[in-house]
């Protein structure tokens, strides 16, 4: 059974992962998960179990762990090591970079510490997922395959704008979210 779970490669990975998935009662996407360190049949593995608020019914997740733990950083934000992730697609990875750049401020001015911190951790968050997306392109090609688009979402994100996905796009997308400060 271990070996049939979808690896998740760090906590954030599968925080983000759950967080995307719609109750399949009622198609709620909002829900506290709680996570645990569980044994199933012998091996480690990763369980996120929540109430889903719109219906109550009880949500559950597994994953593999993997065989080097990736500790959080500090100061920034890594979903996994160097091969592409298991859980999302491409499609999804710049989408939610996207959804993440668009919440940090042009400018941090008026903002509070904590706010600024906030806008730190959406552009760190947004850098990362850039990284997620970029780890999709092969190493001999330009472009993400089409084949690598596994959700409905992905393929969706993909087919709307195929040429967001080659590597020159993406790495221009990375530095410029690299070279921003927020002072």
């Amino acid at each position: 059974m271990p070996d049939t779970l979808p690896l998740a490669r760090t906590n954030a990975e599968a925080r983000l992962f759950v967080s995307l998935q719609p109750c399949p009662t009622c198609g709620e996407t909002r829900c506290t998960f709680r996570s645990a360190v569980v044994n199933i049949d012998g091996v480690l593995a990763s369980r996120y179990t929540g109430e889903c608020p719109g219906c109550a019914a009880q949500r559950a997740y597994e994953f593999r762990l993997p065989a080097d733990i990736l500790p959080p950083p500090a100061n920034t934000v890594r979903f996994g090591a160097e091969d592409p992730s298991e859980l999302l697609d491409p499609g999804v990875w710049l989408w939610y970079s996207d959804l993440c750049a668009r919440q940090v401020p042009a400018t941090t001015a008026d903002l509070d510490t904590r706010a600024v911190r906030a806008a730190r951790h959406a552009l760190a968050t947004a850098l990362a997922a850039i990284e997620e997306t970029l780890k999709f392109v092969p190493a001999s090609a330009d472009r993400i395959p089409a084949s690598a688009f596994t959700s409905p979402e992905g393929r969706a994100a993909y087919a709307r704008e195929p040429g967001r996905f080659t590597r020159p796009r993406l790495e221009a997308l990375r530095d410029t979210y690299s070279a921003i400060t927020l002072d």
